[in-house]
Order: C-alpha cells, then structure tokens, then sequence
C-alpha cells in the first residue's frame, strides 16, 4: 500500500518553510499531496490557483509532490484521496499545542490517518506567511523568506 500524505495549508503564499517542510518529508512518503484548503474564515491574498500553480511548477520535476485544492474536512480529503498520513510543519512549541489538538480531533475522526511533525530548519522558524504578506502589502521586500518562482510572481 503506498505512502501517501496529505500537506494542508494555506500556503499564502507558499514559503521558503513550506519547500524544507516538502522537501525533508520526501523520504518519508510515496507521494506528497500538498492540499490548499479553502476557509471560509480566511481572505487570501493570492487565488487557490495561483498558490496551486506555485506548488506544481516549484516541484515539476517531482511526479511524487502534487499540488491540488480542497474544501471541507482534512481528514475527510484524506479519506477520498487514500491518504493515510497528515503532514504538518512546527515551528515553535505554540505551534505545537495548536496542531496537537488538531491532530487529537482527526484521530477521533478517523484512527486510521496518522499526524507526522516535522519541525522546521531553525533558518525558517521566522517565517510565517503572515509576516510574509504583511512585509508584500507594505512594499518591503519579501524575497527573503520565498522560493525564487514566488517572489518573482509576487513582485510582477
């Protein structure tokens, strides 16, 4: 049966975080599907499809890494795309709490699907796509904390 994880996120936009995120868990799993979930409780500064777009051109070259759109439940995409493991980065002890308690829910959700941490390279502990769309709707320069493809996108 093959390894397959689901990333959710926003990725608004997709950062330098989210790529060591992918890219480490890589070994790990048969086939990444980096889900951009729509809520309804968020306004994002870039369209589903763009950040899709990113995702898929960023990793063109990995047929294992697959960029898709998503609403409603993660555990419930899980179970339609064969998921059996949710992949989530940590930054911070904080981030930790948060996620745990996501990760207590979908497992009395769903016993089957598994929650994989990874903590993040210390390099990227700062960035946040908060931080990094607060830096692009104040004009400051966000090249920093993106992947080269992004920040060329965002400065268009």
């Amino acid at each position: 049966m093959p390894r397959i994880c689901l990333f959710p996120g926003t990725f608004d936009p997709v950062t330098l975080g989210h790529v060591d995120i992918i890219n480490r868990a890589l070994p790990l799993f048969d086939k990444i599907i980096v889900g951009i979930g729509l809520n309804a409780s968020k306004t994002p500064m870039f369209s589903a499809r763009q950040r899709q777009e990113w995702i898929e051109e960023i990793y063109k070259d990995e047929e294992r890494v697959e960029g898709v759109v998503y609403e409603g439940l993660t555990i419930n995409y899980c179970k339609i795309i064969g998921a059996r493991f949710i992949l989530r980065g940590i930054r911070y002890v904080s981030d930790f709490e948060y996620e745990k308690t996501i990760a207590d829910a979908n497992r009395t959700l769903d016993r089957t699907i598994e929650t994989i941490f990874l903590t993040g390279e210390p390099k990227y502990t700062s960035v946040a796509s908060t931080i990094v769309r607060d830096i692009i709707r104040n004009g400051g320069d966000a090249t920093p904390f993106l992947p080269e493809l992004v920040a060329k996108s965002v400065l268009k």
